[in-house]
């Protein structure tokens, strides 16, 4: 698959503005973001850049805060040189050291990842990753089933696996995730973890004891009954890729449609997670 590089240059504004245009920009496709001193760099498969969307959403920013754009298409070598160049290690919780095949490791941490991100979303560098890893490292996993649902790179379900799940489900609708979960499955010798490309309906007939789904909003509104269905009684949601406030409160009113009970949620850099439960 064909990616394609969107160099935003933001002029005016708040910080914040920048975060509410990467959430608008995930609402219409773009699944990574880079920021940078101008601005930021978001990526997304190029059958997927809809310009007359992006152009009508950038007309419709705050007064004040300018925003200009070049695109240009990237080939998957070159992505990879780009993680390559500026991918360091990662520390989550004081517990999980996160690195790719060219750092050394780090045996004192209780647990360690191996990344090789390739094309795939999830290093635990983004604040998304990281909430929905913290929560992780408070919950017990040991003989649990779990499913890591838009899985990326497959970091939370290695995890989840590092952490005692039994069986693990990792669920992406890009095949470039998929081939990046079976490297880092190997790589981090979690055998336990199967990997599916498909969408929630491969979920039909499963049961989880928790469900890890970091996406964004109106993916996770739309799938919320579909893993309420996949969950027992007192089984876990954790959900990420969202903003606290108005996303938040509509996934609270969702949540509850399908009797998911709001538990708890954490922000970082103004993005939320939220831990839901599923009520008899």
């Amino acid at each position: 698959m064909k990616y394609s590089e969107v160099n935003f240059i933001c002029k005016g504004g708040e910080a914040w503005h920048r975060d509410v245009l990467m959430h608008d920009l995930a609402d219409i496709g773009f699944d990574t973001f880079e920021s940078n001193d101008k601005g930021f760099a978001a990526y997304i498969a190029s059958e997927q850049l809809d310009l007359p969307a992006l152009e009508s959403l950038l007309i419709h920013q705050p007064v004040g805060f300018e925003v200009t754009f070049t695109v240009r298409e990237i080939l998957p070598q070159n992505w990879n040189a780009v993680w390559e160049s500026n991918f360091e290690p990662v520390v989550v919780a004081d517990q999980c050291y996160v690195r790719a095949t060219f750092h050394p490791s780090k045996p004192a941490y209780p647990y360690e990842i191996i990344i090789d991100p390739k094309m795939a979303f999830g290093t635990g560098h983004h604040q998304t990753t990281s909430l929905v890893m913290c929560y992780m490292l408070e919950e017990s996993f040991d003989g649990k089933e779990v499913l890591d649902m838009g899985c990326g790179t497959g970091i939370l379900a290695i995890l989840a696996a590092k952490m005692g799940a039994s069986r693990i489900w990792a669920i992406d609708n890009d095949p470039v995730c998929i081939d990046s979960v079976l490297e880092n499955r190997t790589l981090n010798h979690t055998p336990q973890i199967v990997a599916k490309c498909g969408t929630a309906d491969l979920i039909s007939n499963e049961r989880f004891d928790v469900i890890l789904a970091n996406i964004n909003r109106n993916i996770l509104l739309d799938q919320l009954g579909r893993y309420a269905q996949a969950l027992p009684e007192g089984g876990v949601l954790y959900m990420s890729g969202f903003y606290e406030g108005d996303d938040l409160e509509a996934l609270k009113v969702a949540g509850a449609d399908v009797a998911l009970t709001y538990d708890s949620h954490r922000t970082l850099g103004g993005w939320a997670a939220a831990c839901f439960r599923k009520k008899g």
